[in-house]
C-alpha cells in the first residue's frame, strides 16, 4: 500500500510540474524539512535549505513569467521537456524502497507522462487563450494555473488517494467545457434559420 500512496503522491505532484515546474519541488522541499514529506535517499538534497532557496527563486521568476503576455507561450513551448524531466524526478524522488530500473521506469512513464500531459493541456490553452483574446486574459489563465499547482500538489503530500478524484473531474470538467464549444462552433457554422 505505501508503494501505491508513493506512486500517486508522485503523480500527482508531476502533474502539477506541468503547470509550474518549479511549484511542485518548493512544496516538496518545505514539505520534507517540516517533517510531512520522506525523500528517496538519492533526493534529499531536495529537502535541504540551498534547495528550498533556489527553489523558491525560480518559483516566483517562473509565475511573474507566466503572467506575461505571449512570454508565457513562449515559456510553455520551450519548458516541455523541463516538465518530462521534473516530472520524472519528482516521482522517483518519492518512490522509497524499490530497486532503481523499477523506480526509474515508473518514473518516466508515470510521472513523465503526467507532466506531460498538464503541460501539453497548459500550452493548448495559452495558446486558445492567445488567439482567442490576444493574450489579453493570459494573465488570469496562468493565475488559476498556478493556484491549481499550489493546491494539486499540497493534496498530492496530504492525500495522495484524493488526487485521483481531482485529476478526474478536472479531466472530465475539461471535455465538458470542449464538448460545448465545439457544439457552439458547429451551430453558429448552422446560421440563423
Amino acid at each position: 500500500m505505501e508503494l501505491i500512496l508513493s506512486l500517486l503522491m508522485g503523480i500527482g505532484l508531476s502533474a502539477t510540474s506541468g503547470l509550474r515546474i518549479f511549484l511542485p519541488l518548493l512544496i516538496m522541499s518545505i514539505a520534507s524539512l517540516t517533517g510531512h514529506l520522506e525523500l528517496s535517499p538519492s533526493f534529499e538534497w531536495i529537502g535541504t535549505y540551498p534547495a528550498l532557496t533556489v527553489f523558491s527563486v525560480a518559483a516566483l521568476l517562473e509565475i511573474l513569467s507566466y503572467l506575461l503576455p505571449y512570454v508565457d507561450n513562449l515559456l510553455s513551448t520551450i519548458s516541455i521537456p523541463f516538465a518530462a524531466l521534473a516530472g520524472t524526478v519528482i516521482t522517483a524522488s518519492v518512490i522509497i524502497d524499490m530497486g532503481p530500473l523499477l523506480t526509474w521506469t515508473l518514473a518516466i512513464i508515470a510521472g513523465g507522462g503526467a507532466s506531460l500531459t498538464t503541460k501539453t493541456a497548459s500550452t493548448l490553452l495559452h495558446t486558445g487563450s492567445t488567439a482567442t483574446s490576444a493574450g489579453m486574459a493570459n494573465p488570469v489563465v496562468s493565475t488559476i494555473e498556478t493556484v491549481i499547482s499550489v493546491v494539486m500538489a499540497v493534496i498530492s503530500i496530504i492525500a495522495p488517494l484524493l488526487i485521483i478524484i481531482l485529476f478526474g473531474f478536472i479531466a472530465w470538467l475539461g471535455v465538458r467545457i470542449l464538448r460545448r464549444r465545439k457544439g457552439r462552433r458547429n451551430l453558429q457554422k448552422l446560421g440563423p434559420c
